[in-house]
């Protein structure tokens, strides 16, 4: 008698057995090559300009609501800080609910629980996720994430499409290509003998911090790990909600699990306190200030003998990043390198330019070719197309960077800008200054800022120059040299080697492309673990040797023992 098979319960049959219903695939599958996104333009009268004007337009004039997301469940505190713009401090444009301690032991135990089926996922399971986040930023979801960025975080359309829109989507598909060549790295097999190495994620959960400057860093730190089969807890900037929740939904609406991520709003220190206490913490994505990771990682250092493994500690912090020309340098291309690379979206990146060193023969040049272009700079409202600059993050960045211009009106020189405007939005003008000595105060510390200071130095003082860049900051993130001549750049190359984990030749100390330029300091600025490279992703994984011996032995002794 023939009999006619049920697919819904060989689906059953095939659940039970295993324990997880899998789909039959035989095969090597292959992830689409990465290429960096191509940035979009927005010149007047493009499609992208009028869809993004749209979405700044509609966002601008709505005030939402950002819930607590624990295990894909919404939950709702009560106790709401604002989302503001930086360029219009009075308009509010979200209010977030913060998380309780009750939020923070959810959360954990959301991530713990969501581990157990995601990090059984085929790895290309769970890199489709991110491949289907990636288009999504690229086509339908691009104006909200720019548009969120521009408005919440004050960057100009320009420095919001390289951040949130290309370089969010060149991480999620260049660590999809990553991913797919750690886990083909397997060992070789003598005779008899299968060796393989299965790459598994920590055991127990990730905590994601991320910072208000870039809105790929947020989706980064939180989804490098969880491609990778972790769980993550995310506990977003204060001043960069907007765009971390849209980032969220992003990945929601691209098919992420609940619980996989856990988008944890509030007080930093409570949750900070709360997670890194906990004996499943398994590692931190952080980036931020210095002085912040160094606390957490003395709080890990006090709590080692409470957790399950070592924590993996990933960390990307401050910068005092240079330029330095050579003698033989291009006037012009020095003064570019100070503008863009110091003031492009207010001198917030942990990357821009902050300290110069100019030789005497250029610097009456240097100095008037920046000059003349910071008089051309407009500031403002990044929802007008003009503006080049606009408004440093909060209340708090103001009042910093203006002391940090009184003093400067007080022991220094300044050659242009200087001033700072708080009426209406956070401004700050930007300002080129004269250090009286390599060592003054502006040359040593990190503004985070339109600040960029300058030393004049002998032409004859080059090596002597290069050891005072070395030596003169604790941090070691970015910097650049520029120079004509190639045993200048040979010399920087050997005497700056230390200094910066990320080197440029003749460009601004700015802009590295993910899978190009990998990101990431030494010293006082972090790990070096090196974003948008495949070194980052290794450290979420933690392998596992297998050795499958086909025939085993069935006798103890050895050729050896035949005689005496």
């Amino acid at each position: 008698m023939s009999t006619t098979a049920d697919p819904a319960a060989s689906a059953s049959a095939a659940t039970s057995a295993s324990g997880v219903g899998l789909p039959a695939f035989n095969g090597v599958r292959r992830v689409p090559p990465a290429s960096s996104e191509p940035v979009k333009s927005y010149a007047p009268g493009s499609p992208e300009k009028a869809a993004l004007k749209a979405r700044l337009g509609t966002m601008a004039s709505e005030r939402i609501e950002i819930p607590i997301v624990i295990g894909g469940k919404e939950y709702r505190s009560g106790e709401l800080g604002h989302a503001v713009m930086p360029h219009d401090h009075r308009h509010v444009l979200a209010d977030y609910h913060k998380a309780s301690r009750a939020h923070v032991e959810m959360a954990i135990n959301a991530a713990i629980e969501a581990r157990r089926d995601w990090a059984n996922w085929a790895w290309e399971d769970r890199i489709a996720v991110f491949l289907r986040a990636a288009e999504l930023l690229a086509t339908t979801w691009r104006s909200t994430v720019n548009a969120a960025t521009m408005l919440g975080q004050s960057k100009t359309v320009f420095q919001s499409e390289i951040d949130a829109a290309c370089e969010l989507i060149d991480f999620y598909r260049f660590n999809a290509q990553f991913a797919q060549e750690i886990y083909a790295e397997q060992p070789v097999s003598s005779p008899g003998v299968w060796n393989t190495t299965d790459h598994r994620p920590l055991e127990g959960f990730v905590y994601a911090i991320s910072p208000f400057n870039f809105t790929a860093i947020g989706g980064n730190l939180a989804g490098s790990p969880a491609m990778v089969g972790n769980a993550v807890i995310w506990k977003p900037a204060a001043t960069a909600m907007l765009s971390g929740y849209y980032v969220f939904r992003l990945l929601e609406e691209a098919g992420l699990p609940p619980g996989v991520i856990n988008f944890l709003p509030g007080d930093p220190a409570m949750i900070s306190d709360a997670v890194l206490s906990h004996r499943d913490l398994a590692g931190v994505h952080f980036t931020g200030s210095t002085g912040v990771f160094n606390s957490m990682w003395k709080t890990i250092g006090a709590n080692m003998g409470r957790y399950r493994t070592y924590p993996r500690i990933v960390g990307e912090t401050g910068g005092k990043d240079f330029i330095v020309a050579h003698p033989s340098a291009d006037p012009a291309a020095v003064a570019v390198a100070i503008a863009r690379g110091g003031f492009e979206y207010q001198g917030q990146k942990c990357s821009a330019a902050s300290r110069v060193y100019v030789p005497r023969s250029l610097w009456s040049e240097v100095r008037d070719r920046t000059a003349a272009i910071m008089a051309e700079i407009r500031m403002g409202d990044p929802r007008d197309f003009r503006n080049f600059m606009g408004a440093v993050i909060d209340r708090k960045a103001f009042d910093r960077i203006s002391e940090y211009l009184s003093d400067a009106r007080r022991h220094a020189r300044v050659i242009a800008g200087g001033n700072a405007h708080g009426s209406d939005g956070h401004f700050i003008e930007p300002t080129l200054i004269e250090a009286p000595s390599a060592d003054y105060r502006l040359m040593c510390e990190e503004i985070f800022g339109p600040v960029v200071t300058a030393w004049v130095y002998d032409d004859d003082k080059w090596s002597e120059t290069l050891a005072t860049v070395d030596a003169t900051s604790p941090y070691a993130l970015t910097g650049s040299i520029f120079s004509r001549d190639r045993q200048g750049v040979r010399e920087a190359m050997v005497g700056l080697r230390n200094a910066a984990g990320n080197f440029y030749i003749n460009d601004k100390p700015t802009g590295a492309v993910v899978g190009q330029q990998p990101f990431g300091g030494a010293r006082a600025s972090g790990t070096n673990d090196k974003a948008g490279s495949k070194l980052n992703l290794l450290r979420w994984i933690s392998q596992r040797s297998v050795k499958e011996t086909l025939v085993p032995p069935t006798d103890y002794t050895y050729p050896f023992m035949a005689e005496e």
